[in-house]
């Protein structure tokens, strides 16, 4: 089997009833809203609805697609001034301004009561989309979460990096690449969710690989960002990295342009983003380029892990006038049909996989990774406040321009969870 963070049991969920939805008197037109960033992402999107929709004659789902950027504080002003789309994507855990479990505690989401939506949902991960041992939310997939890689462009400059490749060894390489005219990673270091995408990645080896319960421990207060060696470590190679010359020149204020333009001119061999940019952009490039996914590497001597989440989801409003029809959707989306559907349009990878799924050809890298059980949900969906995931963000750049300093960081961090 896959490991935990993937594996739903692979319950078949595919066979809802249309009678369910279409026997009672509530509509059967509903709304789904999600924030896309590109047409992929949508086709994905409205692909659930379409697919749904056929598996239930009488009904309709009628996609919303908000303004990607502002997506997070659109929905969640939404949902709090109770007039949220019947179902729309969210955040799972609590990290974000649009997770799931905050609108949860607040009364405003719609309550999952068929026992098969949470019986399926990831074991290792439940806490994303459950409170008080109720559902209020399923994944869309499972994204694995570290360095999309152009290992064609690598060998021809004379860099070799896989996934057991450590970070030292790494760095040493950011020399050959210079000479070449390339730098081993692009950074959008004037946004902080990449700076926060790096630094937790990271972490996930630095300090969840040895110790998975720290954010229950932090949550206890037993530990704190500033006082775990491994945080300080994190931030601390990151510093390593821009001082080796391994990111682009002007990283530091560099925008997200810098990543897409630096890999589609061939001037980066990879950067850190969620397994779904790598079909993006292989998609765009029609397939003249091949990437494949790597794991944000950790220092010689500390075993590396992948992250992987499928923090990316879908609630419901608790003011929907269709709460059958909304939830069978919501069923749908975690069945076998809906994921492979969903993970396969955007490349992310099903819930319900297991050893016997298969999977894009960019995840061939990471595979002895997933079913090793070497993995690590994204950190930052179990954190007390999208606060501390900013900061930590903002902190990175800070460090980048020598503003402030690792442990700067980490007690702005420690003051956010409060």
């Amino acid at each position: 089997m896959f490991a935990v963070p993937l594996t739903a049991g692979a319950l078949i969920l595919s066979g809802c009833s249309a009678g369910t939805a279409a026997g009672s008197t509530e509509p059967q037109t509903i709304s789904f809203a999600f924030g896309a960033t590109n047409n992929q992402d949508k086709a994905a999107y409205t692909s659930l609805a379409t697919g749904f929709a056929k598996q239930h004659p009488g009904v309709s789902v009628t996609p919303v697609n908000l303004p990607a950027e502002s997506y997070p504080s659109a929905v969640a002003t939404r949902v709090q001034g109770g007039n949220a789309p019947d179902a729309f994507q969210a955040e799972g855990g609590s990290g974000q301004s649009y997770s799931i479990i905050p609108f949860a505690k607040a009364g405003l989401l719609l309550k999952l009561t068929d026992p098969a939506i949470t019986s399926a949902l990831p074991a290792s991960q439940k806490q994303l989309w459950t409170y008080q041992g109720a559902a209020y939310g399923v994944p869309l997939g499972t994204n694995a979460n570290g360095v999309i890689y152009n290992q064609q462009l690598a060998a021809s400059v004379g860099v070799s990096i896989d996934a057991s490749t450590s970070l030292d060894r790494i760095i040493a390489q950011c020399r050959v690449a210079r000479a070449k005219g390339k730098t081993v990673y692009g950074l959008a270091g004037g946004a902080a969710a990449n700076n926060a995408f790096l630094a937790t990645g990271l972490a996930t080896s630095t300090v969840y690989g040895s110790d998975p319960n720290w954010n229950v421990e932090r949550a206890a207060g037993k530990r704190t960002f500033a006082g775990t060696p491994g945080w300080v470590e994190a931030l601390t190679e990151i510093k390593k990295l821009s001082d080796a010359g391994c990111f682009q020149d002007g990283a530091a204020s560099a925008g997200f342009d810098a990543l897409t333009n630096g890999a589609s001119q061939g001037k980066i061999l990879g950067f850190f983003a969620p397994s779904n940019a790598a079909k993006e952009i292989m998609d765009a490039a029609g397939g003249h380029v091949q990437l494949v996914i790597l794991p944000i590497a950790a220092p010689a001597g500390t075993k590396t892990y992948l992250s992987v989440s499928a923090d990316q989801s879908v609630a419901a409003s608790a003011k929907t006038k269709s709460p059958k029809l909304v939830e069978s959707f919501l069923k749908y989306i975690l069945s076998d049909a809906g994921q492979e559907a969903y993970s396969k349009a955007v490349g992310t990878i099903p819930v319900t996989a297991t050893a016997a799924t298969t999977l894009l050809p960019q995840f061939d890298t990471v595979k002895g990774l997933i079913t090793s059980d070497t993995v690590r949900g994204f950190s930052s969906t179990d954190w007390s406040d999208a606060k501390v995931y900013a900061d930590l963000g903002n902190g990175v750049q800070g460090i980048l321009t020598g503003q402030l300093t690792v442990k700067q960081v980490l007690q702005q961090m420690d003051s956010d969870w409060g």
